[in-house]
Parts: structure tokens; C-alpha cells; sequence
């Protein structure tokens, strides 16, 4: 067994600062944003085209983007009160709890831990779409190693670099293979042992919690903790490809399926939407007193926005609705989409005007 140790660097950072340095090297107020437009060459979306390799974020308030790989990690453990873990939803990842709790036992792969096969139990294998800490695939997290049951982790698939059709995605290529997962409680931190399926061999890892993050992520690949999402009061949503729930003709559940071009609110720092029917007049003339006036409910599920600003048969964008957003501090933004494709007609080329109200 090999044991990696990884320290919290946030919290070295704290310990070099005296009262002098808090008392005397405040900040300035940076002013807030009162709008924009994302997704121009001045302030661009990186999604990246057709194959939406990346995950951006978007901090309107200071209207600013941050761009991440989004194959850059696996697992994401929750930096708040309770110990949660998350999969990458944006790789189709999904994880079966087994019930062994010894990580050396082998095991095969199983088909119907997966994204896309329009069952509805598959929802059990990934995290819940709205965002809820509680539906999470690995549910609650042991508190001890004696306790703590192996899971079986699909991790989904690799980004593709092959171009799709025009107006058409490419975001789903060959399978990344499986892991073997056990997670417990370990004081304040986390402690993590995984390894190949089919060996008995495995690795052990500690990772603390950072607080000032809704999440610190680890990566299968690097086999280290990895930089993704920016702290958690400095974005407000992300563009990303998506695990969802679909529906078949009927309305019944058919299970977890994968989005592209998929907009998540950030609930889990409180960040809450709702989306309004009308068209450019009605987005034009909409203001803080309409919102009061009228029968609007802000929704803390993160799929709020999700895919409701456009269509894919025909490739377009709603022009009939927009949406309106409350970050973290109370700011409350209304904001529209322009376009979703290039001057190619290319699909990964997200465009959206916000303004302050």
C-alpha cells in the first residue's frame, strides 16, 4: 500500500499573517459589475466548440470567467459541516455501493453502473441533478475504516478530440475505465483508499477539507489533489457538460443521461434562479420592481437555468424566455442568451448579455 499525505495549503498561508498584516493591507472594495456580455473576444466562454472539453466559470459580479479541463478531475469532497463526495457528472461517471468493506477484494466491471441506459435505478449510481448534498451516488460517508463500504466507480468517459458535424457535438469518446473507492471520515479531513478493480493492490490518500471552497478535488490521473472550481463565493454559474435526468414519451423517468451545453447554478454557496417567459421587449423593460411585483420563486435546484435557454432541433436559442439570477450576496442580475454557435454555425460558442437590477 502506498500512503500519500496532502497538506492544506490554505491554511499555511493564514498562518503567516499577523494583526499588523490584517489590520493594515485591507483590500479596496472592488465595485460590482452592473452587466455585460459574455462570450465576445473581449470576454470569451471557453467551452471549448463542439467537443466542450472545459468547465467554465462565471463570476458576474465582477464579470469574470474561469476556465478548467474538465477531465482534470474525479472526485470532489465537500468542504462544509458534513463530509460529502461528489463524481464528475461531466464524464458520465457513476458509483455502485458494494458490500464488501475489504478494498482488496477484485472485482468486474458492471454494465448497468452507467449514464445513457435508460433505466431508471441508474439514478442511483450518480449524483442527484439538482444539486442536493444529500442525493449524492456516495451517499453519507462512513465514519470509520471498519465501517466504510467499497465502492464500484465507472469513470465514464475520455473527452474526444475528433470534430462532429457542423451544429452537431462530439462529447463523449472512449470509455476511462473503473475503480475501486473507499471513503471515511477521518477527524476533520478525509481519508480515501482506491485502486485498480481487478488487483488487489491499492493506495491510500488523506485529503482535509477547504473550507473557503465548496469542494476539494482529486484526481485518478495525477493521483493528487487538483485546482478546479474557484473559491466558493467567486462563481455564480458553470457551463459544463452534464448528468441529468431524462424522461421517456410517457413522463416517467428513464434513468441519468448526458447534456451538452448545460448551465449549473452555484446552490451549494446559495446562489439561486428562476427563469422568465418572454421575449427581448420583456427581458428590456425587466426590472427590480417588476420582480418584486410579480409571482416569482428563486429555485435552489442548480438546474434552474440547465438547458432551458435552448434547443438543439432545431440549434437555437430561446428567444422567448430569459432568466434571472441572485448570487451569494444578494446581487441579482438578469441575464439572456445571444447565441450558442459560431460563425462557422459551429455549437459550443455560448453568448449571453446580464445586467444589474
Amino acid at each position: 500500500m502506498k500512503k500519500i499525505i496532502i497538506p492544506l495549503f490554505a491554511i499555511l498561508s493564514l498562518i503567516g499573517c499577523s494583526s499588523d498584516d490584517i489590520n493594515g493591507n485591507i483590500a479596496p472594495i472592488e465595485p460590482v459589475s452592473e452587466g455585460g456580455i459574455f462570450g465576445t473576444d473581449e470576454n470569451p466562454l471557453n467551452v471549448g466548440g463542439p467537443n466542450q472539453q472545459n468547465q467554465v466559470f462565471v463570476n458576474l459580479s465582477e464579470e469574470a470567467a474561469f476556465v478548467v479541463a474538465r477531465d482534470s478531475w474525479d472526485l470532489g469532497f465537500y468542504g462544509g459541516n458534513d463530509f460529502r463526495v461528489i463524481i464528475n457528472g461531466s464524464l458520465l461517471m457513476a458509483a455502485k455501493e458494494l458490500e464488501t468493506t475489504d478494498i482488496t477484494e477484485r472485482h468486474n466491471e458492471d454494465p448497468t453502473v452507467a449514464v445513457g441506459t435508460f433505466r431508471a435505478e441508474n439514478l442511483n449510481y450518480v449524483d442527484s441533478p439538482d444539486g442536493a448534498l444529500a442525493g449524492t451516488a456516495f451517499g453519507t460517508i462512513a465514519t470509520s475504516e471498519e465501517t466504510a463500504k467499497v465502492f464500484l466507480v465507472n469513470l465514464g468517459n475520455e473527452v474526444p478530440t475528433t470534430a462532429p458535424a457542423t451544429g452537431s457535438v462530439n462529447t463523449a469518446g472512449d470509455a476511462r475505465g473503473w475503480k475501486k473507492v473507499k471513503i471515511w471520515q477521518d477527524g476533520t479531513s478525509y481519508t480515501m483508499q482506491y485502486g485498480d478493480i481487478a488487483v488487489g493492490a491499492y493506495q491510500e490518500v488523506t485529503i482535509p477539507k477547504s473550507p473557503a471552497y465548496n469542494y476539494t478535488f482529486f484526481s485518478f490521473t495525477s493521483e493528487s489533489i487538483v485546482n478546479v472550481e474557484p473559491q466558493k463565493d467567486q462563481w455564480d454559474m458553470k457551463l459544463t457538460t452534464f448528468t441529468n435526468e431524462v424522461f421517456d414519451n410517457s413522463g416517467a423517468s428513464a434513468g441519468a443521461y448526458f447534456y451538452s451545453d448545460f448551465i449549473v447554478t452555484n446552490t451549494v454557496a446559495g446562489v439561486t434562479a428562476l427563469m422568465v417567459e418572454g421575449d427581448t421587449a420583456a427581458y428590456e423593460t425587466f426590472t427590480r420592481a417588476t420582480l418584486e411585483a410579480g409571482d416569482y420563486t428563486f429555485s435552489n435546484d442548480q438546474r434552474a437555468i440547465g438547458v432551458n435557454w435552448r434547443s438543439v432541433l432545431p440549434v437555437q436559442v430561446y428567444n422567448d424566455v430569459f432568466f434571472v439570477l441572485r448570487d451569494g450576496t444578494g446581487n441579482i442580475y438578469k441575464i439572456k442568451f445571444i447565441s450558442m454557435l459560431n460563425t462557422d454555425g459551429e455549437r459550443g460558442f455560448p453568448l449571453f448579455q446580464y445586467k444589474l437590477l
